[in-house]
């Protein structure tokens, strides 16, 4: 098993001092992507919701995947009322089998004016491709 964690280039850099992407490549030539979770600018819960898949899949492409690759996504919100505004735009960006999921309240975010964060984790086959099985 191989781990290599960056900040690819000509993708959204993070807030503050972590990586975004772990790469964790198997000797069977599966791999797995952890993504941080993202945050974005924007006035409501849709632009940013949008802004952070946006990220994710500016992330995900820099390591040769992409969002029908996520197997598993796990969402903060700040309030609980724009759950409806978030899943409508996640529906957008995800179109594949949904991945499986956790979304929890939270009191906030670090960016004070955040109201969602989404962190996921994508998994390649050697040849680029979702696993078996995951779509």
């Amino acid at each position: 098993m191989r781990i290599s964690i960056d900040n690819p280039a000509g993708a959204p850099q993070p807030f503050g001092p972590y990586s975004q992407v772990a790469r964790v490549e198997h000797a069977d030539g599966g791999v797995l992507l952890y993504v941080s979770g993202q945050c974005a600018d924007g006035g409501d819960m849709a632009a940013q919701s949008r802004g952070v898949f946006e990220a994710l899949r500016a992330l995900l492409a820099a390591h040769g995947a992409g969002l029908d690759d996520i197997i598993n996504i796990r969402t903060y919100l700040t309030d609980m009322d724009g759950f409806a505004d978030y899943a409508t735009v996640r529906k957008e960006f995800l179109t594949a089998t949904p991945p499986t999921s956790t979304t929890v309240a939270v009191s906030r975010l670090v960016p004070p004016r955040a109201l969602v964060e989404v962190e996921v984790v994508a998994a390649l086959t050697d040849t680029g491709g979702a696993l078996a099985g995951t779509q």
